[in-house]
């Protein structure tokens, strides 16, 4: 049965189409990210203004917006944005990114945590980078094994793939040192 699980003890997978990003993972992201730089208006209102997150990044506006819901990117000279136009841009962009993950991974079953993990990694690093991965081609691959050794070696495989990606700018993201306004923020 596509999606229950193959032994006892084994992580509960269900086809991706039927996921969708959990709460705890969004609010994870909303605090992984911050809000960048504030200022408060006349009448009182927090608003997030755009910046640089880190150094070899691109403009970037409240919770790791890099461009609007029409696509147009961030620009440094754009309006700041209220929290809740913050919020609400993140959700927006995870909700067109989620949709483009689950076309590109016809038929795969994942955890909860799994797909949580690839729609961040979406998110960081863009859908044309996750198209190209060997995560990606790891997962489809679980759709033709058709022992449960097979198919546990690619989500082992698609996890590990993850490690390559540490990266930003020549500085290893996994390490605190790297990490921080003047580093890896958002990425590791």
């Amino acid at each position: 049965m596509a999606g229950a699980s193959e032994s006892k003890g084994a992580p509960v997978r269900v086809l991706a189409v039927g996921l969708a990003l959990s709460v705890a993972a969004f609010a994870g992201w909303v605090a992984k990210e911050g809000g960048g730089p504030t200022a408060v208006r006349a009448d009182g209102q927090v608003v997030h203004q755009p910046y640089i997150p880190t150094k070899g990044d691109v403009p970037t506006i409240g919770h790791g917006s890099t461009r609007y819901e029409d696509g147009r990117p961030v620009r440094l000279t754009d309006a700041p944005i209220t929290r809740a136009r913050a919020a609400e841009l993140a959700r927006n962009l995870h909700g067109e990114e989620e949709a483009r993950f689950k076309a590109s991974i016809p038929g795969v079953s994942l955890t909860q945590g799994e797909y949580d993990l690839y729609v961040d990694f979406i998110g960081q690093y863009g859908i044309g980078n996750w198209r190209q991965s060997s995560m990606r081609r790891h997962l489809l691959a679980t759709v033709e094994a058709h022992a449960p050794a097979g198919r546990q070696f690619h989500y082992r495989a698609a996890c590990d793939a993850l490690l390559a990606w540490k990266k930003q700018s020549g500085r290893d993201c996994s390490l605190p040192q790297n990490w921080g306004p003047k580093g890896c923020k958002g990425v590791w």
